[in-house]
Parts: C-alpha cells; structure tokens; sequence
C-alpha cells in the first residue's frame, strides 16, 4: 500500500471529462503496490541496448539497482522521469557504475535494442547507465514481483504507467520506491544506502504521478493533468531551494 497517496490527483482526474469515458480508469490500472522484501527473479534474461543476453544480476554486479520502469519510445513523461533521476544523482556522492547500477526498463515487449539505444543516447547514458529490453513474460515477472502495475489502453495506444523507481538490493530483494519525476537526492542516498545494507522503507513522499495522454482527440494532457504536472513541478522547484538552503547551511 502507498503510505501517503495524494488524493489530490484523484480528485483532478475525477473531474476531468476523460475520467467518465467508460472502460478504462487509469488510476485504478496503474498503481503501485509496496511490496517491500520481496525476491525480484533478476537472472530473467532481457537484451541490453545492443541486443547482448544479459540479466538484472549481471549488470548489478553485487551492488543495488535502481530500476525505472518506462517506454523507451515514449510520447509522454518517461523522458522527465529519467532527467529528474539524473538530476537526483548528481545532487548526492553515490555515483553510477562505482556504487550503484541504473537500469532504464523498458515495460513494453514490442521495444527492441534499437529503442534502447534512442534512450540512453536521449539521456547522455555514462558509465553504470543501462536500458533493457525483453519479452512480456521476462517483463512481467519483474514488475509483479516489485508491484508495479500499468496497463495498455486500446482506445490511443498507449500504456498508463506510474512514474516511480525500485530500488533493489544486491541479492534481488526489494527494498523501497522513490516517487515522481525528481527524487530528493538525500532520498535517493538513503535509499541506496539502505539497499545495500539490505534494509527496506519509504524514501520521499508517495506522489503518484501517471505517464500516459488523456485526450486521444487533441493529444494532449486535459486541464486536470496539466494541473497535476505544474504541481509536480513545483514541489520539485520548493524541493531543490530546499537542497540549496540546506548545502548553504552546512558551508556557513
């Protein structure tokens, strides 16, 4: 269960005309359910970007993983999602390669090593940097042992899926979620931490912020979920001026 949901973005969507279209409800399709402790099969095989067998073990090479599940080929947030991580870690002294591995996971079986590529190439990938591809089985074995649910919505052709990372330790259990576009570089430290460590708890709030269009008929976000983004957003600005008040406290 997510310990501190915001039932404001409910409520946004709940008022927004897609909401009353019948037959599928985002909200209820892509959420995430806490199941901290459990085994993640990390020896399932997948591709990596060059189309190499390899597994979440082989590239953890004994340390945590921090896996975002996302569309490589992505028409909406996957892209912010990625960024915001990036932008997390380099606000905090744990590196990529030396103390942790990052794992873009691409959650859609049709992707291959190509659309792998276009994403890391996107993000200026650098060393301990991965994306991976595979098949829905070898997929899905991952993201229901984490409790990561999302699902494709046929009416646009596109997946709803929650914006969040699993951190992972380095024997394969789960130890924790970091919410939202842009974690807090201390959450991010601490929950890498406690990973390797093997300890599990919550990191940050539980912001639950959704990847997927809501209005097939102009392509963009309604005004409900753009409400949601520029509040996302804000919360990320309070959250680095907050970072910044703190680092200039320690140098005082």
């Amino acid at each position: 269960m997510i310990p501190r949901l915001l039932i404001l973005f409910a409520a946004l969507l709940a008022a927004s005309p897609a909401a009353a279209q019948a037959g599928f409800d985002p909200f209820g399709e892509a959420r995430i359910e806490e199941k901290l402790g459990a085994r993640v099969p990390i020896d399932a095989p997948f591709l990596d970007a060059q189309g190499r067998r390899t597994s979440l073990r082989a590239l953890a090479a004994g340390k945590p993983l921090l896996l975002v599940p996302v569309l490589h080929h992505c028409p909406n947030i996957c892209g912010a999602t990625l960024a915001g991580m990036a932008q997390a870690i380099a606000g905090q002294k744990l590196r990529p390669g030396r103390d942790f591995t990052l794992v873009a996971f691409g959650i859609d079986p049709r992707e291959g090593p190509q659309a792998a590529r276009d994403d890391l190439a996107q993000i200026k990938a650098r060393e301990g940097v991965h994306a991976l591809t595979g098949q829905r089985r070898a997929i899905r074995s991952v993201t229901d042992a984490i409790g990561y649910h999302y699902a494709w919505d046929d009416r646009i052709g596109q997946y709803a899926h929650a914006a969040a990372s699993a951190v992972i330790a380095p024997d394969g259990r789960m130890t924790g979620w970091l919410y939202g576009l842009a974690p807090q570089p201390d959450d991010l430290e601490r929950a890498l931490a406690a990973a390797r460590s093997g300890q599990s708890g919550s990191f940050g709030e539980a912001l639950l912020l959704l990847c997927y269009h809501y209005n097939p008929a102009t392509g963009r976000y309604t005004p409900a979920i753009e409400k949601m983004l520029r509040l996302a957003g804000g919360i990320t600005v309070a959250g680095l001026g907050l970072l910044i008040f703190r680092l200039r406290r320690r140098a005082a």
